[in-house]
């Protein structure tokens, strides 16, 4: 249940025409009282023989106590009250309780018989709004001091007591909530998100390992949103707006929305700060290792390096600063946001999901030291300009290590934030792992699929060997891995890593004490494809088995069309 309190207004009469009206959209539907502060309170949306003007004079009533000069000039006071989408439909009769419950705790009427004059008017099943004058019946001014956190606060008693879904408590940097509005017009415009929200993920993914403005707002451009920029005399770029251009007003005018009003950390100063002390890349449309050509280019590469740096800010979250550790965070989003872009269609929803719900747990008071962030945020870049990556093939192999990866760090987060008493980061990074969840098992079907039969073919004494290899390394989970339908799959990757040349033994040992694994729902399946990625190995087991297979023919071929070592020693007699 979420309470807001509105900008204090001065026009009664202004606000009542709002609440009883159809509404911007027509979104409200049969507008009428359910409590007022004396229960007897006129209502003009079932009573035809009352009018708004009724209502209004009845609760601007104590502000003629006051002299002129002595009214305050925002006298009106306005408080909406929604429930979660979940929540079952409420009465008239609990809507008109909560509303009684918020006046009191807000300091608005707190019992003591002259508390100020209100009413709550319910014009939609899933929310109420409540009205009231900022003047008491004996002329004094209300002691409303901090009632936004008291309607929070008893908010979260009402859910207990009526079981609703419990909303974490805030501590005011989630982006601003999408109104009612904003939603109906949504449905109407046959929308999947409203616009707001759909601005906010393109703005994202726009500065998703970024580097400059020019970038910035050349991906802008691309993605198809129209872009507004507030330029101050000297020719200084102060901010920017955004809107679809199908979202538009009743003038036919698009709605725009500025950065900081989609998010806090999308307004033009804190995204500039995202690329602080960064060196600029010599082009923005090639990924930094196609400029420095140091390393092999494409989707799979990308997903490769994404891998190694989030698993290097797992690190950091783990046992870093709280400055370096709220930089690794907000670069995650980067890579969510990268990730859910350029993956293939299987995978796309639940990527944009994780990243779409971990966009929360991103931001805390918590300052980010920015600098500590650059690996990932080059993960992120490096995965937009590689490319989509196909579905299959080392594309969708690498995709579902990377997923794998990427689940732990946005784990570490879920858990760095709980410590932190972050309540509504931590729920949010737990909804992204559990996308993630979703997610990695769509991409990592057919490359483990493909691992488990390899290893279901190994003969028996190489099998028994991987078993003993494990209970060497894990000894404390062998027995759990050996039962995992995914132990095929390790006992395939144990063998191409022994056969790449590595201690098999030691290898899993070490991917094993990197970190934690009781939130893996298969160990096996973590060990797989971190004993791949620290080797390697094709993430593509296909790709060593067509390499296997041809050195194979190659030695067949080769030994067909020479002699023995006898026949060439005979010959030699």
């Amino acid at each position: 249940m979420i309470p807001r309190i509105h900008q204090q207004g001065s026009n009664t009469l202004g606000l009542l025409h709002y609440l009883y009206g159809k509404g911007t959209h027509e979104e409200h539907i049969d507008p009428h009282l359910v409590a007022s502060f004396d229960g007897m309170a006129p209502d003009p949306g079932r009573d035809p023989s009352v009018t708004k003007k009724d209502l209004q004079h009845l609760l601007d009533q104590p502000l003629s106590l006051l002299n002129a000069d002595q009214r305050p000039d925002q006298h009106v006071w306005h408080c909406s009250v929604r429930a979660a989408p979940n929540d079952r439909t409420l009465s008239d009769e609990q809507w008109g309780n909560i509303a009684r419950r918020m006046v009191a705790a807000t300091g608005i009427d707190p019992g003591d018989g002259a508390g100020c004059r209100w009413a709550a008017v319910r014009h939609a099943d899933d929310h109420i709004h409540i009205i009231a004058t900022l003047v008491r019946e004996d002329g004094r001014r209300p002691d409303h001091h901090r009632s936004g956190k008291r309607a929070q606060a008893e908010c979260r008693l009402i859910e207990k007591e009526l079981g609703l879904h419990q909303v974490a408590p805030g501590d005011g940097t989630a982006a601003k909530r999408t109104t009612s509005a904003e939603r109906h017009k949504a449905e109407r415009q046959g929308r999947e998100r409203p616009a707001r929200e759909e601005l906010r993920e393109t703005v994202r993914r726009a500065v998703a390992g970024a580097t400059s403005e020019e970038e910035f707002f050349d991906r802008l451009a691309a993605a198809g949103v129209l872009i507004r920029k507030r330029v101050a005399p000297s020719g200084d770029l102060l901010g920017y707006k955004v809107a679809l251009p199908d979202d538009r007003n009743d003038a036919q005018e698009p709605v725009f929305y500025a950065g900081s009003t989609l998010s806090p950390d999308l307004s033009l100063p804190r995204i500039r700060a995202r690329w602080s002390g960064e060196t600029p890349v010599q082009s923005t449309d090639t990924p930094s290792h196609q400029t420095t050509g140091t390393a092999p280019s494409g989707p799979a590469a990308a997903r490769r390096r994404a891998a190694t740096a989030a698993w290097q800010a797992v690190l950091v979250i783990d046992h870093g600063e709280d400055v370096a550790v709220a930089a690794q965070i907000a670069a995650a989003g980067e890579v969510l946001d990268a990730l859910a872009k350029t993956s293939a269609a299987h995978t796309r929803t639940e990527l944009r999901e994780a990243a779409f719900a971990f966009e929360r747990a991103t931001r805390s008071h918590v300052k980010a030291e920015r600098g500590h962030d650059r690996a990932l945020r080059q993960a992120a870049r490096d995965l937009v300009y590689s490319g989509p990556a196909l579905g299959r093939g080392e594309d969708g192999a690498t995709t579902a290590m990377l997923i794998d990866m990427a689940f732990f760090l946005v784990t570490a987060a879920a858990h760095w934030h709980a410590k932190k008493g972050h309540a509504q980061q931590a729920v949010a990074a737990r909804q992204a792992a559990e996308h993630l969840r979703t997610a990695y098992r769509a991409a990592a079907d057919v490359p483990l699929g493909v691992l488990y039969q390899r290893g279901r073919r190994l003969s028996q004494p190489l099998r028994q060997r991987k078993a003993a290899h494990v209970r060497q390394a894990v000894p404390e989970l062998a027995e759990q891995v050996l039962a995992e339908p995914g132990w095929h799959a390790l006992a395939a990757t144990l063998t191409d890593a022994e056969t790449a040349g590595h201690d098999p033994a030691a290898l899993l040992a070490e991917a094993a004490g990197r970190r934690e694994l009781q939130s893996a729902g298969s160990v096996s399946d973590v060990l797989a494809w971190r004993l791949r990625r620290m080797a390697d190995l094709p993430a593509d087991a296909t790709t060593m088995l067509e390499r296997t297979n041809n050195a194979a023919t190659g030695n067949s071929r080769a030994a067909r069309s020479s002699p023995s070592r006898d026949a060439r020693s005979r010959k030699a007699r």
